[in-house]
């Protein structure tokens, strides 16, 4: 049995399977997701799992060397930025305008989702994956 917290077999595989630069988003319940893009989704209710949560736990299996944030978060998300730099402490997180986020999670060829049940605004986030060595 696993010793690390993250238990999702399809989300742990996903996250063995990923090299140097390939983009993981987790997102919000509202997020749209292109049709054909690999999901893992872990939504089951209003707020169930929550956003923060859910990072915290891929975080503890993925390493991560830049993030990537709509700006409207800082703003407009009751704090979820604050508790996100704090998380992703030492990791660079490039801020682009939601619409620009949203045309990256949709041009991009090496990206998965993992979608939660968070109903916080803006509470997306794209994970670049770093390498460990």
């Amino acid at each position: 049995m696993k010793k690390t917290a993250l238990l999702n077999a399809p989300l742990s595989k996903l996250i063995a399977s990923m090299g140097h630069t390939n983009k993981l988003v987790i997102c919000d319940s509202g997020l749209p997701i292109p049709r054909n893009s690999e999901v893992i989704d872990l939504a089951l209710t209003k707020n169930i799992p929550r956003f923060i949560d859910t990072l915290k736990i891929i975080l503890e299996e993925l390493k991560v060397e830049e993030a990537i944030i709509a700006e409207e978060m800082i703003s407009r998300s009751n704090g979820l930025y604050d508790e996100l730099s704090k998380v992703l402490s030492g990791v660079n997180i490039k801020k682009v305008s939601h619409e620009e986020f949203k045309t990256l999670t949709k041009s991009e060829e090496d990206i998965a989702f993992v979608r939660t049940g968070e109903a916080t605004p803006y509470a997306n986030v794209i994970l670049v994956s770093g390498v460990t060595f």
